[in-house]
């Protein structure tokens, strides 16, 4: 009886707001509620920074011994779990496309917590977007079968607010959108010479990233070809005229496939370089640094940095290679490689990022669409400006069922 309770309610909320319409206008409009609920087991043989430890983001590894105690660790988090809703319908001879996606793995302030993160929050109506998802410069599709919540640190991956206009013809998408800007500033070695001045410095965001896009479907995959232009600002708080201050041009291009091999398998690449973008990575760099001139004297404690000094974009490349195999319909591995390297500034501090390594293998079964179980073997490492590096090698087991409002008409 409850069964049958929820599944009228459902199809009446789906009908919502439609009014007297046509027969024919209802029956096309959608309404469901989705989402699943996910266990992870993960035992880490090294250690990360204990607010990141549900995941393996290679940023995150320590690369003095002890900075976060000792080696060994056992975590088991439900962080990964996901609820959204999502409704279509035809307006005014357009579709009308809305979604609302939230999971549970708490980032910035809330890092290492188990509470609500925004993943999307748009609507579409016809060729117009707007509100925050994938970012045009990302390629969603590129992102491997693995089970690891934040996979392959060498992949753009940014869900940002948006207003986004899309042009389809045939197999041919062309896309442009206005995003939310975001900068990445990172003070360096200003802190010797003042150390309230590495704290008073700020990223100002001025004017919105520009984002494009063209993306080929065809039966054997996609390729997709991505760039971006920004602003990379900042400017230094409480000083005269927010003395020093200073802007760059940002830049960058991502190009990214999939292709179908055979069977269902399928290989995933992709390959980013710019300046001023690793705030649109998914994990490592800094967006601009602190730059010492050709042939200046460094400063001094005390000293003016004008005139020395200057903000500089910083320079990023990624990868991305991994390979989706399926042994049959139910078990599938997935096997991959992912890098990031910056070319770090000159007045950045030994501590800096400089490059990291991804890599994972695992062994999943799916003996149904909504229910998944399996194993992943992780290892990434992190290297430093001054030269410094550390390691970290883990096993995640996990155990997902997903669930949607459909099943239980």
């Amino acid at each position: 009886m409850a069964r049958l309770y929820t599944s009228r309610l459902l199809a009446g909320v789906a009908l919502v707001g439609l009014g007297a319409g046509a027969a024919s206008a209802q029956e096309e409009s959608k309404f469901e509620i989705y989402g699943f609920g996910q266990a992870d087991y993960i035992q880490d043989f090294d250690r990360v920074d204990p607010d990141w430890d549900a995941t393996l983001r290679p940023s995150k590894i320590p690369t003095t011994d002890g900075q976060f105690g000792d080696d060994g660790q056992s975590v088991i988090s439900v962080r990964q779990s996901r609820l959204g809703v999502q409704a279509n319908q035809e307006i005014a001879g357009q579709k009308l496309y809305v979604k609302f996606e939230f999971d549970l793995f708490g980032v910035g302030d809330d890092a290492g917590q188990t509470t609500f993160r925004l993943r999307h929050a748009y609507g579409s109506w016809g060729p117009i977007l707007a509100g925050q998802t994938n970012s045009l410069f990302m390629d969603g599709d590129t992102f491997p079968n693995t089970i690891d919540y934040w996979g392959p640190n060498g992949m753009v991956f940014l869900r940002n607010p948006q207003i986004r206009y899309t042009y389809v013809t045939g197999s041919n998408q062309f896309a442009v959108a206005i995003e939310k800007p975001g900068n990445d500033i990172d003070p360096g070695n200003l802190r010797q010479l003042d150390p309230g001045l590495g704290i008073s410095v700020q990223a100002t965001e001025e004017v919105p990233d520009l984002t494009a896009q063209y993306r080929y479907n065809g039966g054997w995959g996609h390729v997709q070809l991505a760039g971006i232009l920004r602003k990379v600002s900042f400017e230094t708080l409480g000083t005269p005229d927010n003395e020093p201050k200073n802007d760059k041009l940002g830049w960058g291009l991502n190009g990214s496939a999939n292709i179908k091999t055979w069977n269902k398998d399928v290989l995933h690449l992709s390959v980013v370089y710019g300046e001023g973008i690793a705030s649109y990575m998914n994990d490592g760099g800094t967006d601009m640094a602190p730059q010492l001139e050709a042939g200046a004297t460094p400063p001094v404690p005390g000293g003016p940095p004008t005139g020395t000094l200057r903000g500089e974009v910083v320079p990023l490349l990624g990868l991305v290679i991994y390979y989706d195999h399926y042994w049959n319909d139910a078990w599938s591995s997935s096997l991959g490689w992912s890098m990031v390297e910056v070319d770090n500034t000159s007045f950045q501090e030994d501590s800096a990022f400089k490059s990291a390594q991804y890599a994972s293998l695992n062994l999943l079964y799916t003996p149904d669409k909504r229910i998944l179980m399996g194993a992943e073997l992780l290892w990434g490492n992190r290297e430093d400006f001054g030269g410094a590096s550390g390691d970290d090698t883990r096993i995640q087991v996990s155990f997902k069922y997903s669930f949607s409002s459909h099943d239980f008409r």
